[in-house]
């Protein structure tokens, strides 16, 4: 028994002794992230596909020699969309269970391979942490907010830290798990103030949530993967790609920003403040697309406030006006996208697209999803509030199939007309490039939905 214990203490020390030089290399023996600027890994993907040039896209300044269209004669080009009840093999669908078996991850697999890229199989797991609680008054109420960042596992590729930035508020006197809205939110430079308007200010829309008895969160896409080409072989597609650059269908940034959503939700379920079971997703502009890919991809969120996100959004990518396919597929938004999206600005069209954004707000069923825009006036014509609406319009047949109601009509409704009547509801108001005048809105058409037990009581 000695001499064993003696031949087990010395082979235990051997292994020490051998795997601390291993240990010691983990990061020097690790290959760098490779460093590219925007175009060259946009250049370096059109090689991928075997494409020298692309279509320049359109520019939103009216005065230019290549403006985009806002001539409704011309917006429609390609007025066959494909159907999304309509199988590969060309059978039509007509159960809610064959929706689901069948056509369903049809679309599902366009989606990844051609548009928005594939999430890897394996993805890090992610370790989250308070680091910061206080009591404040939101208007009258007061509410609670936790400061928590998610550490991303790098054990595999320390070279690369994702650390994601969340804050999550709740109405200190709840009588239970609450209902909460979680946003996409910009982060503004330092010293930024919005301009003034004569008109008094509305109830921020966190103090219109907070009187409805719900929380809400603000998660910062940038901390899961910066919004810029140039970083690709960074952040968390960096991080699982281990420093090397994206395959052409490898994830872009719409889909590392929802992967980020649904780490943040699974963090939210461990909270006993939230009822993770009526979550939504909310975003503006770039990241009401993100919105809008969330709500398609993870079906634990419970409803979606998709504003103004044009071209890779809800807009029809078949529809010519305002920003086009060619945009988005350029050096300067490429990284939103997989890279297979790139030849659809060259040698293909927009009209080979297997899918189209009516069939990404499909997905989304039967769950209700919220489509904003502000006015061709205010806003502009780039995000082409049309084109969202049709996008909104068409998805309709399959929250019919499912059993839900869509839209209920393919004519335009007026400005500032709310079309709420069914699950997928729109609404373009007269401002500007903002979510605001569509929160209350939103909160009316949310609250068929989201249910909590009392409201919080005014300080």
């Amino acid at each position: 028994m000695r001499s064993l214990s003696i031949t087990k203490l010395h082979l235990l020390f051997m292994w020490i002794l051998f795997s601390l030089p291993i240990m010691g290399q983990s990061t020097s023996s690790l290959s760098p992230p490779v460093q590219l600027t925007a175009e060259q890994d946009h250049k370096r993907l059109m090689n991928l596909l075997g494409i020298t040039s692309i279509r320049r896209g359109p520019d939103g300044n009216p005065q230019s020699p290549n403006a985009a269209n806002f001539d409704e004669t011309k917006a429609n080009p390609y007025p066959n969309l494909p159907d999304p009840l309509l199988l590969k093999n060309g059978k039509k669908i007509t159960t809610a269970q064959q929706w689901w078996t069948q056509r369903r991850p049809e679309i599902v697999e366009d989606f990844d391979k051609e548009i928005y890229g594939r999430v890897p199989a394996h993805t890090p797991k992610v370790r989250w942490e308070i680091v910061q609680t206080k009591i404040d008054t939101i208007g009258k109420i007061p509410a609670l907010t936790k400061k928590i960042i998610g550490y991303v596992d790098n054990s595999d590729y320390p070279l690369i830290s994702v650390s994601i930035d969340l804050t999550v508020t709740t109405p200190v006197n709840s009588s239970g798990p609450v209902p909460l809205l979680m946003e996409f939110s910009f982060v503004l430079p330092p010293g930024f103030r919005p301009p003034t308007s004569p008109v008094p200010p509305a109830p921020s829309w966190q103090q219109q949530v907070l009187e409805k008895g719900w929380g809400y969160a603000i998660l910062i896409p940038t901390s899961v993967q910066a919004d810029k080409g140039d970083s690709l072989t960074r952040g968390i597609i960096g991080l699982v790609n281990k420093g090397q650059p994206r395959k052409v269908d490898d994830w872009g940034a719409l889909r590392a920003w929802a992967w980020g959503a649904s780490r943040a939700l699974d963090y939210l379920e461990t909270d006993p403040a939230i009822d993770a079971k009526q979550v939504g997703i909310e975003g503006l502009s770039r990241y009401g697309k993100a919105a809008l890919v969330t709500m398609a991809y993870d079906s634990r969120f419970a409803i979606a406030f998709v504003g103004s996100s044009g071209e890779g959004g809800a807009k029809l990518h078949r529809r010519m006006y305002g920003e086009q396919v060619e945009n988005v597929a350029s050096s300067g938004e490429y990284h939103w996208m997989a890279g297979n999206f790139i030849k659809y600005a060259g040698p293909l069209t927009p009209n080979d697209l297997p899918v189209d954004s009516h069939e990404l707000i499909a997905l989304c069923a039967p769950r209700p999803v919220f489509v904003g825009s502000g006015s061709l006036q205010v806003e502009g014509g780039w995000v082409d509030a049309k084109g969202m609406f049709l996008g909104a319009a068409y998805a309709g047949p399959v929250y019919k199939l499912v059993g839900k109601k869509g839209l209920g009509t393919t004519e335009f409704p007026l400005i500032e007309t709310a079309l709420l009547s069914g699950d997928i509801a729109f609404r373009q108001h007269s401002g500007g490039h903002t979510n605001g005048p569509n929160w209350p809105t939103f909160i009316s058409f949310a609250e068929r939905y989201l249910k909590t037990n009392s409201k919080p009581k005014h300080k």
